[in-house]
C-alpha cells in the first residue's frame, strides 16, 4: 500500500494507506501540487502528530473511521454491539480499489475494504472526488457474524485543519427557514440533530468551518452536507489533542437498525466542499455539481401559478378557468391546482388518503380544467400529500393499522393528520396504485407538488422505530413513479422548506423554500437556501400584496424583484387585480423570461455591503459576458445615502455597461436627484466595478433596484 493523491478542480485528497489499519486522510482541500511517491510519503509523515506526555505511547492519527482501538477519544464514528459484545472494533485494511482516470472531467474514486474478524464486521469506505472538487463519502457496514448486530451509529467524518476557527450553520422554523448562526469554534462538539422524521425547518443545509472573518467572497472554508431526508446529525468537533473534524450521518433510534447475519447498512452520502474564495466559492462547487447531474432540469423552468393563495379550498371550475386565462395573459407557463380536489377535502380536517377526484366538486373529473389549461399552452400541475392521512378519511377507517405509531396509541395530531407507514406493503401498494392511476388517467398532469405537512412523532413500524424504513420507502415510491412517468416533474414541499436535502433532490426537480411569500422574509430565506442550491431548483413566487403569513404589505415591484432570483412563480389571485397591476406583473414575467438563461446557469454572488440595511446579490455568466444584480433596502440607514456598491464576480479586464433593468417600473426612492450614472447607465471595467463600485440611489425601505450588466468588448 502507498500514499494516494487524487486531484480535481484545484482540490486534492491525500490518503495514507500504508498502515495495517484503516487509511488516514492526510489532506482534503487546496491542491498540493505535483508530488511523486516519495514526496507524498514525506507529506504524510510530516503531518503525523508527536507523542506528548500523558498520552498513548504511539502517535494517534485520525483514520477514515476513527476507532477507540487506535486511540480515538472523540465522538464515536461507529457504535453498536452484538448482545453486549463486539462493541469495539480494530479494522484492518484488506484492499483498495482505485479508479483515477486521467480525464479530469471524470470522478476519481477509492473504495477501501477492511474487516475485523474478531468483531464479525466488514467495512467499505467509498470516497469520491467529483470533477468539481466536491467530495462524497459513504460507509457500508456488513455483519459477518452468526448473530444479529445492533447498529447505533455509523457516521462519516473528515479532518479539518487548525486554521478553521469559526463555524457557520443554519437553523429556522416554519416560515423562517435558513436563519444563519455563526460563532467561534472552541474545543468541544457542536452537534446539530434533526429528530423530525423529515429534514426539518431547522436543518442546517451546510455546516461550514472557516478561517477567521470569512465572508461571501473571502476566506478558506470546509463544509459538509448530510444527504438524508429522515432523522440525521451533523457536527463539528475540536479535541484538546488538536484534532478537528466535520461529520454527518443518520440519527438512529435504539433498535431501529439491527443487522442480521450477512446484512449490510449504508450511511447517507456526506457531501463535503472546500473553497478558498469564501461562501460563494462553496456555492459554486455545489451548484456546478448539481447542474451536471443527469436528471438536472434541462428545459427552461416554467413560470408557475399556484392557486392556493387565490382560492384555497374553494374550487369552482369557472373561477379556475378564468384564473388560468389571466395566467396565460401575463405569461405564466404552468398552472398548479393545489389542495382541495380529492374526496371529502373541503378543509384540512378530512380527506387525506382518499386520492380520488371528488365527484361532488368535480362531476366531470379534472379533465375540463386540464383541457382548458393545456389548450392555453400551459402545463398542468397538481398538489398531493401522499405520506399523510386524516383520521376522517375512508382510508383511515379501513386501515387504521397503516399509521406510523407506537403500540396502543396514535401520535399527537398535527394539522389534523397522521403519517402512513409506507414500509407496510399494503400502504405502499395502495399509494403507488393511486398515484400511478391518477397520472395515467389524467395524462395532462405534468407536475406534482408533493407536500409533507407534519413531523414524524412516535413513528413506529410493527412496534419498532420506523423513520429509517419510512424514509427508504418514500425514496422507493418516488423512484418507481419516476420510472413509470418519466416526464412528470415533482416538487419537494414540506410545510415549506422542511424537506430540502440532496437525497430528496435526487428524485425531485425543485424545492419549495418556504410557505412564507413575504418578500422581506424571502430575501434571507432564499439567500441562505442558495448556499446549497442553484436558483433554478428553488421555487420563488410573487405573493399577494398583503402577505398571507406575516400580514405585511409590499408593492409589486419589491415582491417581483425578490422572486426573480429563483424558479419564478405567482401565488396570488391575479383575476382580482387591476388592469394596471396585471400589466406590471406581465412586464416582470417577461423580464424573468429574458433573464432566465443567465439566472439559471450563472454563478451566484452575494455582495457584502457595509450598510446592514442594504442587501445585494447577483448572478454572473461563467464566460464573463454579463450579469444581473439586485440591490434591496431592508430598512432606513444611519447614513442618509448608502455607500457605493461593489459588483463582484466580473472579469476585471473587460469593460461593462451597467444600467437599470429595462421594461419594469423603477423602485421608489427618497431622493431629490438620482446618481448621475443611473438614468443612462455607465461603462467601466470589471476592476473598477469590483473595487470602487457605483453610488446607490436612496431607495425607500423594502424596495429593490435591478441592474443589468453587459460586456461591451
Amino acid at each position: 500500500m502507498n500514499v494516494l493523491h487524487l486531484r480535481r478542480a484545484r482540490t486534492s485528497l491525500v490518503l495514507d494507506a500504508r498502515g495495517p489499519g484503516l487509511p488516514r486522510l492526510v489532506h482534503w482541500g487546496g491542491d498540493v501540487g505535483d508530488l511523486d511517491d516519495d514526496g507524498l510519503r514525506q507529506l504524510a509523515d510530516a503531518t503525523v502528530p508527536p507523542v506528548v506526555p500523558s498520552s498513548f505511547d504511539a502517535p494517534t492519527v485520525l483514520s477514515l473511521l476513527p476507532e477507540a482501538s487506535a486511540g480515538w477519544s472523540g465522538r464515536p464514528a461507529l457504535a453498536g454491539h452484538r448482545d453486549r459484545a463486539d462493541w469495539s472494533t480494530a479494522f484492518r485494511l484488506d484492499r483498495l480499489d482505485v479508479d483515477d482516470p486521467s480525464d479530469v472531467a471524470a470522478p476519481a474514486r477509492v473504495d477501501v475494504h477492511a474487516s475485523d474478524p474478531d468483531a464479525g464486521l466488514s467495512l467499505t469506505v467509498e470516497l469520491t472526488l467529483d470533477p468539481t472538487g466536491l467530495v462524497l463519502l459513504r460507509h457500508r457496514l456488513r455483519n459477518d457474524g452468526a448473530s444479529p448486530y445492533e447498529l447505533r451509529e455509523l457516521t462519516p467524518v473528515l479532518p479539518v485543519p487548525a486554521v478553521a476557527t469559526e463555524l457557520l450553520d443554519l437553523t429556522g422554523r416554519w416560515c423562517r427557514e435558513r436563519s444563519p448562526q455563526r460563532h467561534p469554534w472552541p474545543v468541544g462538539t457542536w452537534v446539530r440533530e434533526g429528530r423530525h422524521g423529515r429534514t426539518g425547518h431547522d436543518a442546517t443545509l451546510l455546516l461550514v468551518a472557516g478561517t477567521a472573518g470569512f465572508g461571501f467572497g473571502s476566506g478558506e472554508l470546509w463544509a459538509v452536507h448530510t444527504a438524508w431526508s429522515g432523522d440525521h446529525v451533523t457536527f463539528a468537533e475540536r479535541r484538546p489533542t488538536g484534532t478537528a473534524t466535520l461529520g454527518g450521518g443518520e440519527l438512529l433510534t435504539p433498535g431501529e437498525v439491527v443487522l442480521g447475519p450477512g446484512e449490510s447498512y449504508a450511511t447517507p452520502l456526506l457531501y463535503a466542499a472546500w473553497s478558498d474564495t469564501g461562501l460563494d466559492g462553496l456555492s459554486d462547487v455545489l451548484h456546478t455539481h448539481l447542474r451536471a447531474r443527469p436528471r438536472h432540469p434541462r428545459t427552461p423552468r416554467p413560470v408557475t401559478l399556484n392557486v392556493w393563495e387565490a382560492v384555497y379550498f374553494d374550487h369552482d371550475l369557472d373561477r379556475l378557468r378564468a384564473l388560468a386565462d389571466q395566467a396565460a395573459e401575463v405569461g405564466v407557463e404552468r398552472f398548479v391546482l393545489d389542495d382541495g380536489w380529492f374526496r371529502g377535502r373541503r378543509a384540512d380536517t378530512a380527506g387525506l388518503g382518499d386520492w380520488y377526484v371528488d365527484e361532488g366538486v368535480w362531476p366531470d373529473g379534472l379533465h375540463p380544467l386540464i383541457e382548458h389549461v393545456t389548450k392555453l399552452g400551459l402545463q398542468f400541475g397538481l398538489w398531493v400529500e401522499p405520506e399523510m392521512v386524516n383520521p376522517d378519511s375512508d382510508l383511515f377507517r379501513a386501515h387504521p393499522e397503516w399509521v406510523l405509531a407506537a403500540p396502543g396509541r396514535l401520535p399527537l395530531p398535527w394539522r389534523n393528520q397522521q403519517v402512513l407507514d409506507l414500509a407496510q406493503p399494503g400502504a405502499y401498494a395502495y399509494l403507488l396504485e393511486r398515484l400511478d392511476a391518477l397520472l395515467t388517467e389524467q395524462p395532462g398532469i405534468s407536475y406534482l407538488k408533493w407536500d409533507h405537512n407534519r413531523d414524524l412523532a412516535e413513528a413506529g413500524h410493527h412496534g419498532r422505530p420506523g423513520v429509517h424504513a419510512q424514509t427508504e420507502a418514500v425514496y422507493r415510491l418516488l423512484d418507481e413513479l419516476r420510472r413509470r412517468h418519466r416526464t412528470v416533474e415533482i416538487e419537494s414541499c414540506a410545510s415549506g422548506g422542511a424537506r430540502i436535502d440532496l437525497e430528496i433532490l435526487a428524485r425531485t426537480d425543485r424545492v419549495w423554500a418556504s410557505d412564507c411569500n413575504d418578500a422581506l422574509e424571502r430575501l434571507a430565506i432564499q439567500r441562505w437556501t442558495g448556499l446549497l442550491l442553484p436558483p433554478e431548483l428553488v421555487g420563488s413566487h410573487i405573493g399577494p400584496e398583503r402577505s398571507h403569513t406575516t400580514n405585511r404589505v409590499h408593492d409589486l415591484g419589491f415582491r417581483a424583484a425578490v422572486a426573480l432570483f429563483g424558479h419564478y412563480g405567482i401565488e396570488w389571485d391575479i383575476a382580482s387585480i387591476s388592469p394596471v397591476q396585471r400589466a406590471e406583473l406581465a412586464s416582470w414575467v417577461a423580464l424573468h423570461k429574458r433573464l432566465r438563461p443567465l439566472l439559471h446557469t450563472g454563478r451566484t454572488v452575494r455582495v457584502e455591503h457595509p450598510d446592514p440595511a442594504v442587501w445585494a446579490q447577483g448572478v454572473v455568466a461563467h464566460d464573463g459576458s454579463g450579469a444581473v444584480y439586485a440591490v434591496s433596502r431592508l430598512t432606513t440607514s444611519v447614513a442618509q445615502v448608502p455607500g457605493a456598491l461593489r459588483l463582484p464576480g466580473l472579469d476585471r479586464r473587460r469593460r461593462y455597461t451597467v444600467r437599470p433593468a429595462e421594461g419594469v417600473p423603477a423602485p421608489a426612492t427618497m431622493q431629490r436627484t438620482e446618481p448621475g450614472w443611473l438614468p443612462t447607465g455607465v461603462t467601466l471595467t470589471g476592476a473598477a466595478l469590483g473595487s470602487v463600485g457605483l453610488q446607490l440611489p436612496a431607495l425607500h425601505p423594502e424596495q429593490s433596484l435591478l441592474l443589468e450588466v453587459s460586456a461591451v468588448d
